[in-house]
């Protein structure tokens, strides 16, 4: 019997329009906000209609642009060694080893904390003169640093707590691709006379390649709604040497009270993620099918 073509339709099309008004909805709310001035605590009839004030005074704001570069560095920096190091750990426990089971739940507890207490844990390290690590540099003879008190080591802050949460959500993903590599191929390669770094580097890793390209982009969309610990650890500070773009959204809309101003600089977050995703796919094509 024929299966009719609406059928896969008719048991999708549900959750697709769930999905895509869950999805759409904000998207489509944030950029008619862009186009209004209007404050919390107002009904919503007396927004103002400005056009495109908000975007405009939004990319005309050089804070704007330099909450978009700080972004970029940090996630340029943050996902960068959080790939290197989570694919590094998953290597390191791809076999059997004693203590294994030990050591994959220590790297996987970081991610499961909330994102809060992470902030408030760095906090304390980072403090210039209670802080674990000034204590430990003490020990070296190395005087304290005022890590959050200074642009460069705040910086340097917020990306040591970013990898340190995160990169056990790249050491999960590459521990379940590389436990699904063809043990075949891996065999044969080995019969071939390939070394460790051959079977690694020409074998395992290019036929994970699509796991590898997934979880790039989705740190990569992660880096850029980073909130929570920045806000906690340095709240942008200081001056605006850690504000982040999403960081710099919040204090716009709900300190600043600028809410189609900050809907608009949403909206340019939305297209930098959107291209970076668009490219991170276009890299790998992981939706594409193996011949």
């Amino acid at each position: 019997m024929r299966r009719p073509g609406w059928l896969p339709a008719f048991y999708v099309g549900p959750a697709v329009l769930v999905m895509a008004a869950a999805c759409l909805y904000p998207v489509i709310s944030a950029i008619q906000l862009g186009f209004f001035d209007w404050s919390l605590g107002t009904p919503w009839s007396e927004a103002r209609w400005v056009g495109m004030g908000n975007f405009l005074a939004a990319f005309s704001n050089p804070r704007v642009w330099s909450s978009l570069w700080t972004t970029l560095m940090f996630a340029a920096v943050c996902v960068s060694a959080e790939m290197v190091l989570g694919i590094a750990l998953a290597l390191a426990l791809e076999h059997p080893v004693r203590g294994t089971a030990f050591f994959r739940t220590l790297f996987i507890l970081p991610m499961m904390i909330a994102p809060i207490a992470v902030g408030l844990a760095w906090r304390y390290i980072f403090d210039a003169q209670f802080g674990l690590l000034n204590a430990l540099l003490g020990l070296f003879g190395v005087a304290p640093m005022g890590w959050l008190a200074d642009p460069t080591l705040a910086f340097i802050a917020i990306v040591i707590a970013d990898i340190w949460q995160w990169t056990p959500f790249v050491f999960i993903m590459m521990a379940a691709a590389l436990a699904n590599v063809d043990g075949a191929v891996i065999e044969a390669s080995r019969i071939d006379g390939a070394r460790w770094w051959q079977m690694t580097f020409k074998v395992k890793l290019p036929m994970v390649m699509n796991v590898i390209a997934i979880t790039l982009m989705m740190r990569l969309i992660d880096a850029f709604r980073v909130l929570e610990v920045i806000y906690v650890l340095t709240f942008g500070g200081p001056g605006d040497s850690t504000e982040i773009l999403s960081l710099h959204i919040y204090k716009t809309a709900f300190v600043g009270q600028q809410l189609g101003v900050a809907a608009a600089v949403s909206v340019l977050l939305l297209a930098v993620v959107a291209v970076l995703s668009w490219g991170a796919l276009r890299l790998s094509n992981p939706m594409k099918e193996s011949p």
